[in-house]
């Protein structure tokens, strides 16, 4: 059977109006003729109603969904919107069903539309998922194992796919949207939705059960200092502190686990960068918001299948230098790029942005430490570590609570060098002190008041008096 646009002479005209773009009631098809009004069975399968409730399960042939798929050109249907091609979808589903007399209800019939709608959009089952506010990650692990995250907290929810081709199909358009590819040859791929949100896939035979996804959604309302301090991710003074740092070009690396919140807070304090700054960011998948006029963002590229072409954050790095940048940020900094970082941070680029993986506020010392190593092999480490003293003014530690709640718990400032050893000096540090009834975790910011090895800086941009009061209000 040809698909639409194609079709045979004696196709029904009304499954072949996508080819138009076209809903067949839009234009003005006619509906089946009499004489095939004739052979079909004397009571027919109802036409949709979207109001029309669930008495049972569906019980779907498997062949109608590719009969349906087979009568809908892919590349016609990629230039109309989601509800065309589903009624569309829901005119042909209809004709089926009542050709070949087929028990399906009004409600399966919508069912199965929006199911192949979804599916040849993209998203497939996960589609309510992502459009879902409350919902901060989603991650499937197998065809009826899906789970998400709320307030902090994973749940199972009762979303499914069909089996485990049907979620590798879904990864592998996914992907295909910002022109990267997952398949057999490359299992792994790291990348994002077209809202932002990021995406990790990871196929058999290395996920040994099932291909799966992980979504981290990129939030519709985005959060500033100010929200942040109303959800409880950090005090007023706190706040004040990491604008302060912001407004005055210190060169910030945000510390933290696997969705603590890193790139949450970096988005935020972007927000106190100068209007009139050029600034280059640079991602393995564009995730970055920032709200500035003056952005310009670049992204990694893999290797081709030839194993050719590939573009390493560390490549962008040595690029962006040549492009005029006030300021560099670094969506996470994971390998060899390191050292490139700090080398821009020691040559003129104050008040350049980071995150890393580590578990402290010390921890991200040694993490940034060992991949300089990684691409500077022959580099002593006092070398290495005198770079990271010259180059960072302030580690900023997120956590994400057992009560799920994210959290600012260190701010540390590096001092220098005493021998082999980073110094460093907790400007706050977060102090448990309760837990209430409903697990929530309550505690307060505790700060020896030490002068800052920046207050020269801070004087320079007159921001001396307003750290000194923040500090005072911790």
């Amino acid at each position: 059977m040809k698909k639409f646009g194609r079709r045979e002479d004696d196709a029904p005209a009304h499954v072949s109006a996508l080819a138009a773009g076209l809903p067949a009631s839009a234009i003005g098809l006619p509906l089946p003729s009499p004489s095939a009004a004739a052979s079909a069975p004397s009571v027919p399968s109802p036409a949709p109603r979207r109001d029309e409730p669930a008495i049972h399960q569906p019980v779907i042939p498997p062949s109608l969904r590719e009969r349906v798929i087979e009568q809908i050109e892919p590349s016609v249907a990629a230039t109309v919107s989601r509800e065309v091609l589903r009624r569309q979808i829901e005119e042909i589903i209809h004709h089926i069903a009542n050709q070949e007399r087929l028990e399906l209800s009004g409600r399966e019939q919508l069912q199965l539309a929006d199911e192949i709608a979804d599916d040849m959009t993209g998203y497939g089952p996960l589609r309510p998922l992502l459009l879902d506010q409350s919902i901060s990650d989603i991650m499937v692990n197998g065809p009826s194992n899906i789970y998400v995250e709320r307030s902090g907290r994973l749940e199972r929810v009762a979303v499914r796919f069909r089996d485990n081709d049907h979620i590798a199909s879904v990864a592998q358009k996914i992907a295909a949207q910002v022109g990267r590819r997952v398949d057999e040859s490359s299992p792994m791929v790291d990348c994002r939705l077209l809202d932002g949100s990021r995406v990790n896939i990871i196929l058999p035979p290395l996920a040994i059960h099932s291909p799966c996804i992980s979504i981290r959604k990129f939030p519709s309302r985005r959060l500033d200092i100010a929200g942040l301090i109303e959800n409880g991710s950090m005090t007023a003074a706190i706040g004040q502190l990491l604008e302060i740092a912001a407004r005055s070009r210190l060169n910030v690396l945000v510390s933290g686990g696997t969705g603590s919140g890193k790139t949450t807070l970096l988005n935020a304090m972007s927000q106190f960068i100068d209007l009139t700054e050029r600034i280059v960011t640079i991602e393995d998948a564009a995730e970055l918001q920032l709200q500035q006029p003056h952005v310009i963002s670049l992204e990694t590229r893999p290797p081709s299948l030839e194993g050719t072409g590939q573009v390493t954050q560390r490549d962008l790095l040595v690029n962006a230098l040549r492009m005029r940048p006030d300021r560099i940020v670094v969506g996470e900094v994971r390998s060899a790029e390191a050292f490139d970082m700090l080398q821009a941070m020691n040559t003129g680029h104050d008040g350049s942005i980071s995150t890393v993986h580590a578990n402290s506020t010390r921890d991200a010392l040694t993490r940034i430490e060992n991949m300089v190593q990684m691409g500077q092999v022959n580099l002593p480490s006092r070398a290495i570590r005198s770079q990271i003293v010259a180059a960072l003014d302030l580690i900023v530690q997120v956590e994400r609570m057992r009560d799920g709640q994210r959290r600012i718990v260190q701010i540390s400032e590096v001092i220098g060098l005493e021998g082999e050893v980073i110094t460093t000096n907790d400007i706050a540090a977060f102090e448990y002190q309760d837990e209430d009834v409903n697990g929530r975790i309550s505690g307060s910011y505790k700060s020896n008041l030490a002068t800052p090895k920046f207050k020269s800086r801070l004087v320079y941009f007159g921001l001396d008096g307003a750290w000194a009061e923040a500090m005072r209000q911790i």
